[in-house]
């Protein structure tokens, strides 16, 4: 059975994690909801220049 969610964890300095919660809140979203919403644009942004991620691309 494929998960259809899985966990992500990063760390980074507290000075750039204040200024992204910020920059979160400015676009009505959660730190969580942001970080989801720039991973969508990067995935959107690479297949509109090199087509669409085929499945068996994904394959470990």
């Amino acid at each position: 059975m494929k998960k259809d969610k899985t966990h992500l964890s990063i760390r980074m300095n507290t000075d750039l994690h204040d200024r992204f919660r910020f920059v979160a809140g400015a676009e009505g979203r959660t730190m969580s909801g942001q970080i989801l919403y720039l991973i969508q644009k990067c995935v959107r942004d690479f297949e509109k220049e090199h087509g669409p991620i085929q499945t068996e691309d994904l394959k470990d």
